[in-house]
């Protein structure tokens, strides 16, 4: 009769997600699940981890793993489908920089999911929207002043679904209802403008409260949440008081808006990479519209603010980026910007753990390094709370206790 291997990760720190400070510690791994914390667990088999840390798996709550680029001359010439090949690169990199959950936030469809389940593509586990949802002229649409219409960036139309822009209670009712059906992790809605859609503005809302509001009574009859890409401060508004779950970009929050989070227990996911990651791709000859161009070097500083004031108001907040502009593989760059935006480092951490995973109903398997959760583990060098050069200092990451990612 088999036994199942006894795998000890012996010698190192322990940052716990739960925001305590790393101590010493080892932790023994069986049947793909953590089983005992403690000092001097003996195995069968030892892992040294001396002189380093072991963190729990990252969680980026805002992913488009079907993009790599947000120019628009290469993005109409891509074929559909293409994005799937596209997403089996961008997942193998979520995962060999620690990012061993993820939540993407419109463009992968329940293919990608499975592959990535069925093991046939290695990458994080996958939580989807498949699609994000807006009115006309919102942030879905990608009607042109041409009088041509691009899907917005991967994340309109999906064959066999209907239309991502949907006008008034009833589109949005059934709308909702397809994208359940199609295995939907999560409603996403755009309930202000946006930077990157070509005819809007990021302080302008969107759908109106009705709207809102019965996209997030189909979604809880579904058993999922709904999340709201809302940047402007009415559409920020609108979204909580109706019930979604998180708060995607939160650009312009103002001090009503944030007591609106704090007492529906509603989460930022902030994104900060999302905004920076544009104007360095625009900077290095990336084609957008001249309106996007403007407005995202408008937003930067109203997004910083905004952090620092859900920061200091205690508003619960999970890691996220939706850095399109950028190559996945630098996710955890955020972790940086967070920082240096006043959020303390164990605090930044908790948010790319534990608290994310209490974002995705996730908490119960991962999120903290505890007994009873799936090894999602990483295993960095140096400092953890210092987050410069924080990609290159990962040596090792694991998923449900299997090694993924070795980096020397």
């Amino acid at each position: 009769m088999s036994t199942s291997v006894r795998t000890v990760f012996t010698g190192g720190d322990v940052f716990d997600g739960t925001g305590a400070a790393p101590s010493p510690a080892d932790v023994a791994v069986q049947d793909g699940r953590i089983v005992e914390v403690g000092q001097g667990l003996d195995g069968d088999v030892e892992v040294s981890v001396a002189g380093r840390t072991l963190l729990p798996g990252f969680i980026d709550c805002h992913v488009h793993v079907t993009l790599e680029t947000i120019d628009l001359m290469i993005l109409m010439q891509q074929p559909y489908g293409y994005g799937h090949y596209i997403a089996a690169d961008n997942l193998a990199k979520l995962l060999s920089i620690g990012i061993t959950t993820a939540r993407d936030a419109g463009g992968a469809d329940p293919a990608v999911k499975q592959a990535v389940t069925d093991g046939r593509i290695p990458g994080p586990r996958l939580l989807i929207a498949i699609q994000m949802l807006s009115q006309t002229g919102g942030h879905s649409d990608g009607w042109m002043p041409s009088g041509q219409c691009m899907a917005s960036l991967g994340t309109g139309t999906v064959p066999g679904i209907g239309s991502s822009v949907v006008d008034g209670v009833e589109e949005m009712r059934r709308r909702v209802r397809e994208l359940a059906r199609a295995g939907a992790d999560q409603i996403k809605i755009a309930t202000s403008g946006g930077v990157l859609s070509p005819g809007d503005d990021p302080r302008h809302s969107k759908l109106l409260p009705e709207e809102i509001e019965v996209a997030v009574i189909e979604a809880r009859a579904a058993g999922i949440p709904v999340m709201a890409h809302a940047q402007g401060t009415q559409g920020i508004k609108n979204a909580v008081e109706a019930g979604v779950r998180s708060i995607e970009h939160g650009i312009y929050l103002d001090e009503e808006a944030v007591d609106l989070m704090l007492k529906h227990g509603t989460y930022l996911v902030p994104t900060l990479l999302a905004p920076r990651s544009v104007i360095e791709a625009t900077s290095n000859g990336v084609a957008i519209t001249d309106s996007s161009r403007q407005k995202v070097h408008e937003v930067i500083a109203h997004h910083q603010r905004s952090f620092k004031l859900a920061v200091e108001a205690g508003v619960r907040i999970a890691m996220g980026t939706d850095g399109v502009g950028f190559p996945h593989g630098r996710n955890l760059e955020e972790l940086e910007l967070m920082a240096a935006a006043g959020m303390p480092a164990a605090d930044v951490l908790k948010a790319s753990t534990s608290t994310a995973a209490r974002l995705l109903g996730l908490d119960a398997e991962v999120g903290t390094i505890e007994p009873g959760k799936q090894a999602d583990l990483v295993v960095v060098d140096g400092d953890p709370l210092q987050f410069a050069d924080l990609t290159q200092r990962i040596r090792a990451v694991y998923q449900r206790g299997a090694l993924v990612a070795s980096h020397g």
